[in-house]
């Protein structure tokens, strides 16, 4: 029988349960110019080449930074905006033979760009080559999205911001007849301008009503993506409005005709109530809130890590916050579900991420910097076991960590509503060095549900959670949800006064007021779609949640 378990709860059940590399940054190469992107050249030479947002394209040979650029582009592109300017670069798969290249800028209009350039020599591009594919007019400056990527189809990839302002006023990221807020996929060999064609499976292909370059609809700004170059999936770190910062990631036979759900969704929070959720929605693996402590404001997206320096690195996900310097490592769990870790103190104002063809990684910042990203110091599991029990008006949390260090920190967090944030309960701090240790502590026991965490940081910044534990509270009668044909009957807690509907979506369908006397209702299931229903009550105050499958 599965267990259905709150959506947020699901959200944030980071069990640690591997070792976890710790991150750190190495410096190749500073002074550059508000570098934003990283590709590696394929022509053998292994050079890696850095967009700078001012508009110039520099060469880093291994060993140093040539003095003149490859490509300088700066009088076609505008810097007025913070978002805008030169921001990525992406080599044909055949440069070696035909020598094309193609970039994505913010023209002087403020426009979305992408231009073919040939290179001149090995060094140096031929600035006057360019030739431009498609120029995507905006409303606002903000919002530009802006990575290329040639997929292993061979065919090229970019996704565009929603264009811009707060809440994407003008509906453009669900609006297939604009590009905006989409991943686009063309075909760009093409002799003839527009110099692309339009990949045959693009979902829209042929149509005259939608834009046949859309492949997904539904983002607000992926700033940065990429493929996993070993599955072909595709991660986006697609940037927040308010409130929730998001990772979303596709399989690689499944990246067609997806909506990530901007601007009805923040991350897996209802954000337009106009909005409905579509068939064909994809809400993220990953989210954190605006908080610098636990989160930050601006996702920037990275990779999955494939190279072979760093076994301990092998399969995760990497990516940090651009704000609080927040980092974050991403991988799947071993009972389906990912596992997350949160590392802190990661070099400030991270701009993007770049990989190698033999899976290393790279970062730079927008002061100026580039890094080679290094894991060492394997941290080993901290928590062996989390258990509760309800003692008389008490409830018992006992916890075992290994490994311990001096200076770990233990805290003790709760939640009640399903609604409410976990707040911190208490905190033990490790005075020595352990291989094992054992920790107990007695809350006083409610009358109503209480879930209950345990948050670990150890002394090197990392933080990480537990799997989350309830104490059903005193005398209380649970909440339970029955399904008979198309009828749902609750059976209340006493003093219910509210229920609530949501549908697998997590939109909300029904709120009805209740006798705080009765003891059952019955509701008609006939307008809900079927799938997961979360049922919310609040009885005496006090708010209960179960899940039914229709």
């Amino acid at each position: 029988m599965i267990k259905y378990l709150p959506a947020l709860i699901l959200l944030f059940c980071f069990n640690q349960v591997k070792s976890q590399p710790l991150i750190s940054f190495d410096t190749v190469v500073s002074g550059l110019s508000k570098p934003v992107d990283i590709k590696e050249v394929n022509d053998s030479s292994h050079r890696l080449f850095i967009v700078e947002q001012t508009g110039k394209i520099r060469i880093w040979n291994g060993t140093s930074l040539l003095p003149s650029p490859y490509l300088d582009v700066a009088s076609k592109i505008t810097t007025s905006g913070g978002e805008q300017g030169l921001l990525s670069l992406a080599f044909h798969p055949n440069y070696s033979s035909n020598g094309y290249f193609y970039i994505y800028y913010t023209n002087i209009s403020g426009d979305i760009t992408i231009a073919r350039y040939t290179r001149s020599s090995a060094d140096v591009a031929d600035s006057s080559s360019g030739v431009i594919l498609m120029t995507i007019p905006k409303p606002f400056a903000n919002h530009n999205g802006g990575n290329l990527v040639f997929g292993a189809d061979g065919y090229l990839y970019f996704g565009t911001g929603d264009g811009g302002s707060a809440g994407d006023p003008n509906n453009n990221a669900q609006n297939v007849s604009s590009l905006l807020g989409k991943m686009l996929r063309i075909d760009v060999n093409n002799a003839n301008p527009p110099y692309y064609r339009i990949p045959a499976t693009n979902p829209f292909a042929g149509s005259t009503t939608k834009r046949p370059e859309i492949i997904a609809s539904g983002l607000r700004n992926p700033w940065r993506w990429s493929f996993d170059k070993q599955s072909g999936d595709m991660w986006i770190g697609d940037v927040g409005q308010n409130a929730w910062e998001e990772v979303d990631c596709v399989k690689a036979d499944s990246i067609l005709n997806k909506n990530y759900g901007w601007h009805c969704y923040e991350g897996t929070h209802p954000y337009n109530s106009n909005c409905s959720a579509q068939s064909n929605n994809v809400f993220p693996i990953f989210e954190y809130s605006h908080n610098n402590a636990t989160g930050g404001l601006s996702i920037t997206g990275g990779y999955v890590y494939r190279g072979s320096e760093f076994p301990s690195l092998q399969g995760f996900y990497i990516c940090t916050d651009y704000l609080s310097s927040n980092g974050w490592l991403i991988k799947p769990g071993d009972n389906g579900g990912w596992n997350s870790t949160m590392q802190t103190n990661w070099p400030a104002g991270i701009s993007s991420f770049g990989e190698r063809a033999d899976g290393t990684l790279y970062a730079t910042t927008l002061s100026g910097t580039l890094y080679k990203v290094v894991a060492s110091n394997a941290l080993p599991v901290r928590l062996a076991s989390l258990t509760g029990r309800e003692t008389g008006t008490k409830y018992e949390i006992n916890w075992q960590v290994q490994n311990e260090e001096k200076g770990d920190i233990y805290i003790i967090e709760k939640r009640i509503g399903p609604s409410d944030l976990f707040t911190e309960v208490s905190r033990i701090t490790a005075e020595s060095e352990k291989a094992s240790n054992n920790y107990s502590l007695k809350v006083p026991l409610t009358s109503g549900q209480t879930f209950y965490r345990l948050k670990i940081i150890s002394v090197t910044g990392q933080v990480s959670y537990s799997n989350i534990i309830s104490a059903n509270g005193i005398n209380r009668q649970m909440l339970r949800a029955f399904i008979t044909g198309t009828i749902l009957m609750l059976k209340l807690p006493s003093k219910t006064t509210t229920i609530e509907l949501y549908d697998a979506a997590g939109k909300s369908v029904l709120k009805q007021e209740t006798d705080p006397t009765s003891s059952q209702t019955n509701i008609p299931l006939t307008t809900i779609a079927k799938g997961i229903i979360t049922i919310r009550a609040l009885a005496d105050n006090e708010w209960q949640v179960t899940r039914v499958l229709y």
